[in-house]
């Protein structure tokens, strides 16, 4: 393609422009257009599909839930898990505003899980707080967001660019604030210029820095589209970063860029564990610390690590398939199958992951305050790119409103944007297309990663660190040499001068800071122990005047939130400048220099090497023209009678795609419309309406119609169908005990698990005490636990199941003891149970036995103990953390602090 001029540009103007339409960008978008802001928002890919969101969420990691989590204990965890190292107001703006998040995002449709009674699901996966909030259909949200954007009245006020990729920030010369961006269409070529009053970056993190061990490109835990886009941007904007020695490192499956997903196990009693099936991670927060525990075991005589799910039930395997195997990562259960692997006869081995640079994951980012302000004036950060130290994504959302609030104060510049700046961002984009023959991004890229590997991955050394100082240095003019023929090799081109920029930033920073911290986020070999006197310090870079990266120690501020251990005093920064790099040029003296070597002349020609980048697919026509009408038709947000016709229509994959763009736009009346769909004839129909009314059960009007309609589907021949309509009868309140209860008698034990959350909506106590003598196992755990939630609840109902055949079935009915109480005769027969051949009926009586007296309980649960199994330890010492008040309780606890397994010695701990 040819170079374009400078002055051919396209030049945009808005009020606030918001680069990257991942989470915290189509968030801030929202809130600076219902500011009333007019919003210009880039995005180098499409915003219905682009950022980590559009890879799925199985859940909320931070969901501070009234009632379940405090904020300051939320605040002081984070705390704790960054090591002191932590700007706590930021934090704070998280733990406040995260819940009132949760219900916005509700509002538009995103669903998260909820018990019978509406209450929102919240589960305890580490051993302190109960913050993680499961999203049945996570895999969605992304296009709820989109759905939002796209409404008539977003779409007056935000202006979308998909592919359209900014390369630098253009700042005033005169005050050096935020005026605008310089960019190029990533399939046209075009250069582009925005004039903004504020910009908003969201780009996510720098995921493609380290090499993963497979050796793809593109292999990476993280989305691979995010090459640190942001964090160049606001290096070469003036604004400091910081933190950017503190890598994001996470467990992952072996051979599979996804996460292994410990956190989402763990509720149903999956846990890590080396090859002698040990729990050994110490712990409490996934944090650098828990990585460190987690490498020193894979390095060992120990490993392999493995994530267990073999010793579950079929029902959790069975739940966990679903979630792991769609919301999570889609191509995970095939990655299984092709290994012959299944959960119920083989463990899940771990691995490492490559290093990254992430806020939301670790602390590493552009440095913002309680208002997502950065330190040059109308720049803004949020999400995964700003340092908000464990964020993920309820804290990206969060910061993205609040950016997007800030920013919409501000109207579009209206002076000349700095040709200078233009000019530097043209060569930047275009340079490449000068050297078509030069080497291909692939090529350099792997080399750049490769680097990272060798030098900058932890254990870190001063002598490691400077060689990768003086490998990116020399990159710098191999970058420059680049070649590409298209705009999309253009793309990837600048990307590889992000992860660069972000390379060289994680090189020095590391150098910088002369300490251990994090665990294995930063472990310095030459530097082992964590130094707080000298380090309890943000570590700051920027770009100085001079163009070279100088660093401040700003010391972290007092806290808001005491927590032990750690003091911060405040006080001045310390200005370190420029690092200085360790000797390594040679391995020991010379006695003599070498003789000069004679010029050559240089050659000529570059190397001929395959394409830059992966080829794009061709995507096959749709079946029927009907569906690319539709498909035009939704993005101009229809009503339900401009839809009615494609529902109607012969074609089952017209109606499907139809039922697809009601779920999008969600006109009036959408809710019976979809309720008719449950009915239809084709499979792929009925499947579509049912995933629609379950994504948006939370946004459905539920109007009498409604109920109707889905009291009609429980007839319905297909059990997906009848599961459906029952799940949003009791989400809507529009059904009633007599419904609930003839589902009972369906032939599918999955309709039947669904009437049964429904009748403990409706606190029909009776009716699930008729249900405990259901021919399946599933359904009778599910009465079990639904008897210990119904709002008054009473032993009795549980007798029969107490004495059930299966041991999964008394195990369940003990543990509800726990909730529904445990009076003497009950407590004898827990007390009994804790001698079953089950593990899991003695786990729960166990449960069941911290709602006993504690005469009758502590002796007992002492004893248990020395239970052969860790889980039945486990539960035992959560039991006695009820009776703590008691002597011989405290007693006891203190002789599992020493327990081999890391869960029992942690929570016996919590005693002291």
């Amino acid at each position: 393609m040819d170079i374009p001029a400078i002055g051919d540009a396209e030049e945009l103007s808005c009020d606030v422009l918001v680069i990257g339409g991942g989470t915290a960008g189509t968030m801030a978008a929202l809130t600076a257009a219902e500011r009333g802001a007019r919003v210009l928002l880039l995005e180098k890919a499409h915003v219905r599909h682009s950022g980590a969101l559009a890879m799925g969420m199985d859940g909320v990691n931070n969901a501070v839930v009234p009632g379940r989590a405090e904020p300051d204990d939320y605040v002081a965890e984070i705390t704790r898990a960054n090591d002191g190292v932590v700007d706590q107001s930021t934090v704070r703006q998280t733990a406040t505003r995260g819940f009132a998040m949760v219900q916005r995002l509700e509002s538009y449709g995103v669903k998260f899980e909820k018990d019978e009674h509406g209450e929102y699901a919240v589960r305890q996966v580490h051993r302190s707080g109960s913050y993680v909030l499961p999203m049945p259909e996570g895999k969605d949200v992304k296009k709820v967001l989109y759905r939002q954007l796209r409404r008539r009245e977003m779409r007056e006020r935000i202006r979308i660019e998909n592919r359209v990729m900014p390369v630098r920030v253009l700042t005033s010369p005169e005050d050096g604030r935020a005026i605008g961006a310089a960019a190029f269409n990533t399939r046209t070529g075009a250069f582009v210029t925005v004039r903004a009053g504020a910009v908003v970056l969201a780009t996510g993190p720098c995921g493609r820095l380290g090499l993963p061990a497979s050796g793809y490109l593109y292999g990476t835990y993280e989305n691979p589209t995010n090459a640190g886009d942001g964090y160049a941007m606001a290096y070469h904007a003036g604004a400091a970063l910081t933190g950017i020695e503190c890598f994001q490192i996470n467990p992952l499956i072996k051979d599979y860029n996804g996460p292994a997903c410990a956190y989402v196990a763990n509720p149903f009693g999956g846990y890590q564990v080396n090859r002698h099936g040990e729990r050994f991670v110490d712990s409490d927060y996934w944090s650098g610390q828990m990585m460190a525990e987690f490498a020193a075991e894979l390095a060992s005589d120990r490993g392999p690590v493995y994530l267990k799910l073999s010793h579950l039930p079929e029902e959790s395997v069975a739940s966990l398939e679903s979630i792991l195997h769609t919301t999570e990562r889609p191509t995970r259960g095939t990655f299984h199958t092709g290994r012959g692997h299944d959960y119920r006869t083989h463990d899940i081995e771990m691995h490492i992951s490559e290093i990254g640079l992430c806020g939301g994951h670790s602390a590493s980012g552009v440095r913002v305050d309680d208002r997502a302000r950065t330190t040059v004036p109308r720049l803004y950060a949020a999400g995964d790119l700003a340092s908000v130290p464990h964020n993920y994504m309820i804290g990206a959302f969060v910061f993205g409103d609040l950016a997007g609030g800030d920013a919409a104060r501000y109207a579009a510049y209206e002076g000349t944007l700095p040709a200078d700046q233009l000019a530097a961002a043209h060569e930047l984009i275009y340079r490449p297309l000068r050297n078509p023959d030069g080497p291909p991004q692939p090529q350099v890229e792997y080399k750049l990663r490769r680097f990272v590997n060798d030098y900058v991955a932890p254990p870190k050394t001063g002598a490691k660190l400077s060689l990768a100082v003086a490998a990116f240095d020399r990159m710098t003019g191999e970058i420059a040499e680049m070649g590409a023929r298209t705009a999309h090799e253009l793309m990837r081109c600048a990307e590889v001068s992000f992860i660069r920029d972000c390379a060289e930033m994680a090189a020095r920073s590391s150098l910088a800071r002369t300490e251990s911290r994090w665990g294995l986020y930063h472990e310095r070999l030459d530097h082992p122990e964590r130094d707080d006197t000298g380090w309890l310090y943000h570590l700051d870079l920027r770009k100085s005047a001079s163009g070279a990266m100088e660093f401040t120690a700003r010391p972290v501020e007092p806290y808001l939130v005491p927590v032990d251990g750690f003091a911060p005093a405040g006080g001045p920064a310390r200005h370190l400048g420029e690092v200085d790099l360790v000797p390594v040029a040679t391995a020991g003296p010379r006695e003599a220099a070498p003789a000069a070597r004679a010029q050559t002349a240089p050659t000529t020609g570059g190397p001929e090497g395959p394409e830059g980048s992966a080829a794009v697919p061709a995507h096959g026509s749709a079946s029927s023209p009907r569906i690319l009408e539709l498909l035009v038709l939704a993005e101009e947000s229809p009503d339900l009678d401009a839809l009615t016709p494609y529902l109607a229509d012969p074609d089952p994959a017209v109606r499907a795609a139809a039922v697809a763009a009601l779920g999008e736009t969600v006109p009036p009346g959408a809710g019976p419309a979809l309720a008719a769909r449950l009915a239809d004839a084709a499979p792929v129909v009925r499947a579509a309406a049912a995933a629609a009314l379950r994504e948006l059960v939370e946004v459905l009007p539920g109007g009498p119609e409604l109920g109707a309609g889905l009291r009609a589907a429980l007839a319905v021949p297909d059990p997906a169908v009848r599961s459906a309509a029952l799940e949003a009868l009791r989400a809507l309140r529009l059904g009633d005990v007599q419904a609930y209860a003839a589902s009972l008698a369906d032939a599918d034990p999955e309709v039947r698990i669904h009437a049964v959350r429904a009748l403990v909506s409706v606190d029909a106590v009776p009716e699930l005490a008729a249900a405990a003598a259901d021919p399946a196992r599933e359904v009778r755990v599910a009465v079990a636990k639904g008897l210990a939630s119904v709002h008054a609840p009473a032993p009795g109902p549980l007798d029969p199941l107490l004495v059930d055949a299966d041991p999964l079935v008394r195990g369940a009915a003990l543990g509800a003891l726990a909730s529904v109480g445990c009076p003497d005769g009950y407590a004898r027969t827990a007390v009994a149970a804790l001698a079953d051949a089950a593990w899991q009926v003695r786990a729960g009586a166990a449960a069941g036995l911290s709602a006993a007296a504690p005469e009758t309980a502590v002796p007992a649960l002492a004893k248990a103990l020395a239970d052969a199994n860790a889980d039945v330890r486990k539960a035992a010492v959560l039991a006695l953390l009820a009776h703590r008040d008691a002597p011989q309780a405290r007693a006891a606890l203190a002789t599992a602090v020493s327990d081999p397994d890391a869960d029992v010695r942690a929570y016996a701990g919590r005693a002291a």
